[in-house]
């Protein structure tokens, strides 16, 4: 077993580590649009209509924490944040693309069986 560095909870299999890593309902829409390539804060911000900037912040920080993204600040007034996947970061697309699949094909399922 494993401990995550942000969790007295101890993770028990691969699976719950990954969910853990980008649980939640913004870390897997970050990943989304950085996955399309390096986006600055205010992009993100406008891409993730309805998130405020703590909680951008604090999901950026934890993704960063797990090792999904990088995190550049380039020194100039004002700062300059962008924000891309790692290579380890990029290996969750076919992940992120199964998710998506799953869930299509789940709920033309669901609509099949409620006729």
């Amino acid at each position: 077993m494993k401990h995550n560095k942000q969790s007295k909870k101890s993770v028990g299999c691969p699976v719950e580590f990954t969910l853990e890593a980008i649980g939640g309902r913004w870390k897997v829409l970050i990943i989304h649009h950085l996955l399309e390539g390096t986006k600055r804060f205010g992009e993100l911000t406008r891409l993730l209509g309805g998130i405020s900037a703590r909680t951008l912040t604090r999901q950026l920080r934890e993704l960063e924490a797990s090792g999904i993204i990088d995190r550049k600040v380039h020194q100039q007034v004002p700062p300059k944040l962008e924000y891309s996947l790692t290579t380890i970061g990029r290996k969750l697309e076919p992940v992120l693309l199964a998710m998506h699949d799953w869930a299509e094909e789940s709920l033309k399922s669901s609509r099949r069986s409620k006729k």
